[in-house]
């Protein structure tokens, strides 16, 4: 059965995490989009080149943003933030240009060279859900076997790691 995750653990795992979705919604059209983003208790903060995500949020401000996670035997966790989307300049972009190279350590530009447009989606309701099971014994019993005989093979073949390496070598003589 799921459970609701209470304020204090939702902030924890929005801080944890570094990638969420993003899902907004504009002449109806529906758009989702992984992004990297820093979390400062109040609102999800992001950089990006434009593009279409920043065109429709631009033209409907409410979104949705979704973070999960998801570990063995079927447990996860998730979280969903829903806010409104605020383009920001000047010195409010620079604090978010800061709380995201604090968090992840990237700069202004993005890859294409264009400027980075930063914003935050300002939050007006949190919500998060986990999952947790316990894995049955004779699967974890299976996984354990399974992640054994790849090290024994590792150690016990170590020259199946060099040979592509040394294959190379023999052609360049």
């Amino acid at each position: 059965m799921a459970e609701q995750l209470d304020e204090r653990e939702i902030d924890a795992f929005l801080r944890e995490q570094v990638v969420g979705r993003i899902a907004c919604h504009a002449d109806g059209r529906t758009y989702i989009v992984p992004v990297v983003y820093a979390w400062d208790g109040d609102a999800v903060y992001v950089l990006s080149v434009e593009g279409r995500k920043i065109e429709m949020m631009r033209a409907n401000p409410e979104v949705c943003f979704e973070i999960d996670e998801h570990g063995p035997g079927g447990s996860w966790c998730s979280v969903i933030v829903e806010g409104v989307f605020e383009e920001l300049e000047g010195s409010r972009a620079d604090t978010a240009l800061t709380l995201l190279v604090q968090r992840l350590g990237r700069g202004r530009r993005g890859r294409s060279g264009r400027p980075a447009v930063a914003f935050r989606i300002r939050a007006t309701q949190l919500s998060g859900r986990r999952m947790v099971r316990t894995p049955p014994r004779a699967w974890l019993e299976i996984h354990r076997r399974a992640i054994r005989r790849r090290r024994v093979r590792r150690l016990d073949h170590p020259e199946r790691v060099q040979q592509p390496e040394q294959a190379r070598e023999e052609r360049h003589e």
